[in-house]
C-alpha cells in the first residue's frame, strides 16, 4: 500500500510539472518565428528581407481607384530586427534600404518617356509588427517617409518628391507576406506633370530571415 501511494504521488508529481512546462513554453514563443508557426525565434539582430511577390508588380497611381502612374517589377527591402518579445505582442524592425530598379519601372502618364530613378528617402525607418498581422511603417522624429522619382518626360528630366506620415500594411502567413494597399503619398515638391497625390500598392513575399541558414521564411505569431 506504501509503494502504491508514491507511486501515485509521483505521477501526480509528474503530470503536473508537465502541465506547468506547456503553457510556459507557448508563452516563450516570440512574435517572429521561422519554420512555421511557433517555429524558431528570430533573435535581436537579424536581417530579414523580401522582393516583390512573383509576377506583381509595385505600383504608385495618381489615384485610389486609377491606373495612372508608375508601376515597378523590381523591389526590395532589408530590415533588421530591432525588437522579438514573446506573443502576443508587437515585433519592431529598423528598414535600412528599400530599393527599386529602375529598369523595371514604366509610366503611362502622358508626357512621361521613362523612369530614370526612384529613391527611397529618410531610412532607417521603423517597422512594428503586431501579432494580429498589422504592419506599421514610421520614419524618425521630425521626419518624413519620403520617396524621390526621377523622370524623363518631353520637356527633360523632372524631379517629384512625395512624402507620407507612414505606411500600413498587412503580413501574412499564408504566403510570408506583407501587402500595402493604396497608401497614400502627397506630392512635396515638383513640376506640374507629377500628379498631386500618390498612391502606393506593393506586395513583398516571402519574407525570409537571411541570418539563419538557407533564409527560412517569417512568420508571425
Amino acid at each position: 500500500m506504501r509503494t502504491r501511494t508514491y507511486l501515485t504521488l509521483a505521477g501526480v508529481i509528474t503530470a503536473l510539472s508537465l502541465s506547468a512546462t506547456g503553457p510556459a513554453s507557448a508563452a516563450d514563443t516570440p512574435v517572429l518565428t521561422t519554420g512555421g508557426v511557433g517555429g524558431t525565434p528570430v533573435a535581436t539582430g537579424d536581417v530579414l528581407s523580401a522582393s516583390l511577390a512573383t509576377g506583381t508588380n509595385a505600383t504608385l497611381y495618381s489615384s485610389s481607384t486609377g491606373t495612372s502612374g508608375l508601376s515597378c517589377s523590381s523591389s526590395t527591402f532589408v530590415a533588421a530586427v530591432t525588437d522579438n518579445p514573446a506573443a502576443p505582442g508587437t515585433a519592431t524592425e529598423s528598414v535600412t534600404r528599400h530599393t527599386f530598379d529602375s529598369s523595371s519601372c514604366s509610366s503611362n502618364v502622358i508626357g512621361v518617356l521613362g523612369v530614370t530613378r526612384i529613391t527611397v528617402d529618410n531610412l532607417p525607418y521603423t517597422t512594428a509588427v503586431t501579432s494580429d498581422g498589422a504592419v506599421t511603417i514610421t520614419p524618425a522624429d521630425g521626419s518624413s517617409i519620403q520617396t524621390t522619382v526621377v523622370l524623363r518626360t518631353l520637356l527633360g528630366s523632372i524631379t517629384c518628391v512625395y512624402r507620407a506620415p507612414s505606411l500600413s500594411g498587412t503580413a501574412s502567413n499564408t504566403d510570408n507576406s506583407i501587402s500595402f494597399t493604396n497608401q497614400q503619398f502627397t506630392k512635396f515638391s515638383g513640376s506640374s506633370l507629377c500628379f498631386s497625390n500618390g498612391y502606393f500598392t506593393a506586395k513583398y513575399a516571402p519574407v525570409v530571415n537571411t541570418s539563419q541558414e538557407g533564409s527560412p521564411a517569417v512568420f508571425v505569431n
